[in-house]
C-alpha cells in the first residue's frame, strides 16, 4: 500500500499521460523518485493505487487507451537551480550558498578552500588577526582557488581603526576582490576606499566593479546605506588623500556601495537578535525602494543568513526571496572550521536554548554584545561582570579591593599588573593608537585589561587550552541546535563526520526535494511523514 494519496477536489487537467506500468507505488520506489532531483514527478492512478513516475509516455506511441492521465506534477529541481543566478554568475559560483565570515581564523583557510573547490563561495574569519596572519592566509587560499571563488572579512572595528585600515591596505595590494562587509554601523571611509578603487570603466561606458561587497546588515539604516552610492564627503576625503582617482570617485557615485545585502537575523556573534520573518521582507522592500530610485545594473541582491540549520529554513529564505543562504554557526562544527577539537564536539550537542548574550571585545566600551554558548562555559557570565566593573568604576583602582581580589583568582588568574604588562606588549604590535589613548585615560586603560579577557577567551576555543575550557569564548546562534536536531540519527550527528561541502550541499538538496513536495501537495496529493520529509540518511 502506498503512502501517497490524492484528493480530486484539487485535481487539475494536465495533457500528459503516463503509462501505468512506469507508476512506482511502493514507498521505496517513490522515496527513490522523489529524490531524484535531476527529472519531473508525475502522480498518476495504477489500478487504484496513487504513484509516482518520473517521464510522461511518448508522444504519438499507441497507448491502445492504456495510458492513465497524470494528476499532479512537479518540475526537476536540482541544488543549483535554487536562488538567483546574478548572485551565481557574478561570483562564478555553482550555487546560491555563502559560508559566513566566523572571526579568529574559525572561517579558516581550510573551510573556504574546500567549499571553493565546490563551487560554494566562503568568507575568511580574519576578524581579530593581525595583518600579517590575514596576508599569509589569503595567499594560502589564492594558492589554491587562484580564479576563486572566495571572500574575505572586512569587519568594521571603530575602537581599532588602525586594523580596519591596514586590512585594507593588504586586501588591495593582495588583490581580493569580494570582502563581506560586517558588524558595521555605518560606512568608514576604508569600506568606500576598498569598493572605489576597484572601480573603472568599460568600453560600453558602463562601470566594472572590480571590487565585490557583500554587506551583513540587521538594520535598515545601515543596509540603506550599503544599497546607495558612497558619500561624496568620504569620497572627497580619499581624493585628498590620493587613494583614489577622480575617475574612480565619478563611478562610485554610479553604482551602489555593495552588490549583496545579507539580511542577517539571529545569528552567532554579533547580531540584533532580529526574528528571520520580520527581517529579510523589510530589507527587500527596501532594495526595492533604492532600486527603483537609482536602476542599478546589474541589481541589488538580498540574502539571507542568521537561523538558516535545516532545509526547512534555507526553503523559506528562497521562497521569500532570498538571492542566496548564509551558514556560520553550522560551519564552525565542522571538521574544517578553525576551532578546537573540544570545541567543536561541544557544539555537535548544543540545542536552540543554549545560547545567550554576552559583550562584545571589539565593541566592549560601547555596550554591544555579541551571542554565544552558555552551556558547558561560564564565559558570557564572567564576561558580564567585567562589563558591569567597567559602567560602575572609572578605573581598576577605583574597583574594590574584595572584587579585584576575586576577578583576578576567578577570571584572569593573575594579578591585574601583569595582565597590563601584556596588554601593553599586545597593543604595541597590534595598534599603538589604540594604546597611547589607553595609557592617558584610566577608563580606557580599564577598558583595555578587561578586553584581554574578552579576546583570548575566543583565541583559547581555537586552541584547545587545557584548563581554561569554562572560559571558552564560543559564538553560536540557535540555528546550530536545529541542526543538531535535524542531523540526530544520521551520520552528521557524529561530529567528525561533518564536512563543511557535504553539510551545505544536503541543506540546498533538502531544499529543493522540499519545494517538490509542497508543489505536490498543492496539487492535492497527500504524502506521509517519511516520503514528505528529507533527512540526512537520505
Amino acid at each position: 500500500m502506498s503512502s501517497l494519496g490524492f484528493n480530486n477536489n484539487n485535481a487539475i487537467n494536465w495533457a500528459w499521460k503516463v503509462d501505468p506500468a512506469s507508476v512506482h507505488t511502493q514507498d521505496a520506489e517513490i522515496k527513490a523518485a522523489l529524490m531524484d532531483l535531476t527529472k519531473p514527478l508525475y502522480v498518476a492512478n495504477n489500478s487504484g493505487v496513487t504513484g509516482i513516475a518520473n517521464h510522461t509516455s511518448v508522444a504519438g506511441a499507441i497507448s491502445n487507451n492504456i495510458d492513465v492521465d497524470v494528476l499532479a506534477f512537479a518540475q526537476k529541481l536540482n541544488p543549483e537551480d535554487l536562488g538567483d543566478d546574478a548572485y551565481k554568475k557574478q561570483h562564478g559560483v555553482k550555487y546560491a550558498y555563502h559560508g559566513g565570515a566566523m572571526a579568529n581564523g574559525i572561517a579558516s583557510v581550510e573551510l573556504v578552500v574546500a567549499l571553493g573547490k565546490a563551487g560554494l563561495l566562503c568568507s575568511f574569519g580574519a576578524a581579530g588577526l593581525v595583518p600579517d596572519a590575514v596576508e599569509d592566509a589569503i595567499r594560502r587560499i589564492q594558492a589554491e582557488l587562484p580564479n576563486g571563488p572566495y571572500a574575505v572579512n572586512l569587519i568594521h572595528a571603530p575602537a581599532e581603526e588602525a586594523l580596519e585600515r591596514g586590512a585594507v591596505e593588504r586586501f588591495l595590494k593582495l588583490g581580493v576582490k569580494t570582502v563581506e562587509a560586517s558588524a558595521y554601523l555605518g560606512l568608514t571611509e576604508h569600506i568606500v576606499w576598498y569598493r572605489a578603487a576597484g572601480l573603472t570603466k568599460n568600453a560600453d561606458g558602463s562601470v566594472n566593479i572590480g571590487n565585490k561587497v557583500i554587506a551583513k546588515v540587521s538594520r535598515t539604516e545601515v543596509g540603506r546605506r550599503f544599497m546607495e552610492p558612497a558619500p561624496q564627503k568620504l569620497l572627497d576625503k580619499l581624493l585628498e588623500q590620493n587613494k583614489i582617482t577622480p575617475e574612480q570617485a565619478a563611478l562610485a557615485l554610479l553604482v551602489p556601495m555593495a552588490d549583496d545585502i545579507t539580511g542577517e537575523a539571529d545569528s552567532g556573534g554579533h547580531t540584533d537578535n532580529r526574528p528571520f520573518l520580520t527581517l529579510l521582507p523589510t530589507i527587500i522592500g527596501l532594495r526595492d525602494e533604492v532600486q527603483a530610485k537609482y536602476n542599478f545594473s546589474p541589481a541589488l541582491r538580498v540574502g539571507a543568513g542568521g537561523g538558516i540549520g535545516t532545509p526547512e529554513a534555507a526553503l523559506a529564505a528562497f521562497n521569500m526571496g532570498a538571492a542566496y543562504i548564509v551558514l556560520g554557526s553550522v560551519n564552525q562544527a565542522c571538521v574544517e572550521a578553525g576551532a578546537s577539537e573540544y570545541t567543536r564536539k561541544l557544539l555537535s550537542t548544543v540545542e536552540m536554548a543554549d545560547v545567550t548574550m554576552a559583550p562584545a571585545a571589539d565593541m566592549f566600551e560601547m555596550g554591544v554584545k555579541l551571542q554565544v554558548l552558555k552551556r558547558g562555559s561560564m564565559f558570557a557570565m564572567r564576561a558580564k561582570k567585567l562589563y558591569d566593573l567597567y559602567v560602575a568604576y572609572d578605573s581598576i583602582e577605583d574597583i574594590p579591593a574584595a572584587e579585584r581580589e576575586k576577578i583576578e583568582k576567578q577570571i584572569f588568574r593573575a594579578n591585574l599588573d601583569e595582565i597590563w604588562d601584556g596588554t601593553i606588549a599586545f597593543f604595541t604590535e597590534r595598534d599603538p593608537e589604540m594604546l597611547a589613548r589607553a595609557t592617558s585615560s584610566p577608563k580606557r586603560k580599564m577598558a583595555l585589561i578587561f578586553r584581554w579577557y574578552l579576546g583570548l577567551s575566543s583565541r583559547w576555543s581555537n586552541t584547545g587550552e587545557k584548563g581554561r575550557e569554562m572560559d571558552y569564548q564560543i559564538w553560536a546562534g540557535p540555528s546550530l541546535g536545529a541542526f543538531n536536531s535535524w542531523v540526530k540519527g544520521s551520520y552528521l550527528e557524529d561530529y567528525t563526520r561533518r564536512g563543511a561541502v557535504d553539510v551545505a550541499l544536503h541543506m540546498l538538496k533538502g531544499a529543493a526535494y522540499l519545494q517538490r513536495v509542497n508543489q505536490l501537495k498543492l496539487q492535492g496529493v497527500s504524502l506521509s511523514t517519511e516520503l514528505a520529509s528529507y533527512r540526512t540518511s537520505d
